[in-house]
């Protein structure tokens, strides 16, 4: 038996809280947020570098706050109930090697997009790449390597796959929780197979030690390089 089996076995959350958190992140940041906002800020600032990352800050924060609000706070929970906690020393050498499968996974996958005649880019590299700057380089970066990876992981994995695993098992959450992770960057399509894939892996780690710090470890990990890779290659 798993030894992680008695935290994921039931979820300490209802259908209440999973919908009134799936509507903020599925229905009000996407219309309110990411389309309403990043329109406005991307007229006034003229560059989707940096409407984008406002965008991402503004997200993390109601991302944060929805699930200290809506499933911590009200149910007496700490953050540890959402995986923010260690994790074995012993794991570092797998998170190592799944670090590096994905990242061979997510190149044969761009390979393939490449092929078929899909768009690798997107607006926010296209605008970096037009403006490569120090400081635009470090905005990016920090917005792709340490803002989203962190709240991210708080909500879909530590919140979503640990309801869906703990009603559903283990193969369901992961899907389900994958699922939702790549339908949330639609438009940008380019991203949405590796963004499901990923969303595999980050689920795992999670699954196998308890805590999403694995998971932000990996996710940071590979925004970062993928972010070096699409803007410098």
């Amino acid at each position: 038996m798993n030894n992680r089996e008695p935290y994921f076995k039931q979820t300490p959350w209802s259908w209440g809280e999973l919908l009134l958190l799936l509507g903020l992140v599925l229905v009000v940041v996407p219309y309110f947020i990411e389309f309403l906002l990043e329109g406005f800020l991307a007229e006034l600032f003229q560059n989707n570098l940096y409407s984008g990352t406002f965008v991402g800050f503004i997200m993390s924060i109601i991302f944060t706050l929805g699930i200290y609000y809506i499933a911590l706070r009200p149910n007496r929970l700490s953050w540890s109930n959402v995986g923010l906690t260690r994790f074995p020393r012993s794991y570092w050498i797998p998170l190592a090697g799944w670090t590096f499968v994905l990242i061979i996974v997510s190149i044969a996958i761009a390979i393939g997009m490449e092929v078929l005649g899909g768009e690798l880019e997107n607006s926010k590299t296209e605008s970096l790449q037009s403006r490569m700057t120090p400081i635009n380089f470090v905005i990016a970066f920090v917005s792709a390597s340490i803002i989203s990876p962190i709240y991210e992981e708080i909500f879909y994995r530590g919140f979503l796959y640990r309801w869906f695993r703990g009603k559903y098992g283990i193969l369901i959450g992961m899907v389900v929780s994958s699922l939702i992770f790549m339908v949330v960057h639609i438009p940008t399509y380019n991203v949405l197979p590796t963004a499901l894939v990923s969303g595999l892996f980050f689920s795992w780690t999670y699954e196998k030690t308890g805590s999403i710090i694995p998971g932000i470890i990996m996710h940071s990990t590979f925004n970062g390089i993928a972010l070096i890779v699409t803007v410098f290659a």
